[in-house]
């Protein structure tokens, strides 16, 4: 849930679909993996159809591998992170809630990081580097140049009040540098082996400058 709004959330849609087909297409292969193996919940504002819908949302959606996996991830406790070359993490408001609290998830990108993969994320999904850390310690973000989904968007979008913490803030705080563009445009920032976009128009790029790491 999303705060105490009472309105459900998860992984935003698009988030998920367009860099999913974009590594797929490029030849790559991709695992989808959740906290303890659970089904992926898609916020159901992002959840929409037919020429409203994003190309790859409706691409995902009529793809029973695809939509299987949504059901049936792979465990994260069980994943074998030393065989990804890149470890992607698409956004949606429920990364706020249990991605961000998570000590195995900062514990699993503190290890991708620490052996030299590449680490992606997208709109609300850098929440989850909120406790990652490095090997010396320091926050993942400490000092590199890094997007999300901005102050000003989610005061856009009235959820200021209801998120635990205000991702730009956070990601300053943890001494990010924090690139940010106006509301809703599209922008997504590398720095070395590091990969942020801004916000749901950001998927697109973000993906493709993980292709270009990838390469």
């Amino acid at each position: 849930m999303l705060g105490e709004t009472g309105k459900p959330t998860g992984v935003w849609y698009e988030e998920l679909a367009t860099p999913y087909y974009a590594f797929l297409d490029a030849g790559h292969e991709v695992d989808l993996v959740t906290l303890g193996g659970k089904a992926v919940p898609i916020d159901p504002n992002s959840d929409v159809t037919g020429d409203d819908a994003p190309a790859t949302v409706n691409r995902f959606r009529d793809d029973a591998q695809a939509s299987a996996l949504l059901k049936n991830p792979e465990r994260l406790e069980d994943a074998d992170i030393s065989a990804f070359d890149a470890l992607y993490i698409p956004g949606g408001h429920g990364a706020m809630y249990d991605l961000a609290e998570s000590d195995l998830v900062a514990q699993v990108i503190g290890k991708v990081w620490d052996t030299g993969k590449i680490v992606a994320s997208v709109c609300h999904g850098p929440a989850a580097f909120a406790k990652a850390v490095d090997a010396n310690g320091d926050p993942i973000v400490k000092g590199r140049k890094v997007s999300a989904f901005t102050d000003s968007e989610e005061h856009a979008v009235g959820l200021a009040d209801a998120v635990p913490f205000l991702l730009e803030s956070k990601l300053r705080e943890l001494g990010a540098d924090f690139e940010g563009i106006d509301d809703w445009q599209p922008h997504s920032v590398t720095d070395g082996r590091l990969v942020t976009g801004q916000n749901p128009a950001s998927s697109d790029g973000a993906a493709e400058k993980v292709l270009a790491l990838l390469a």
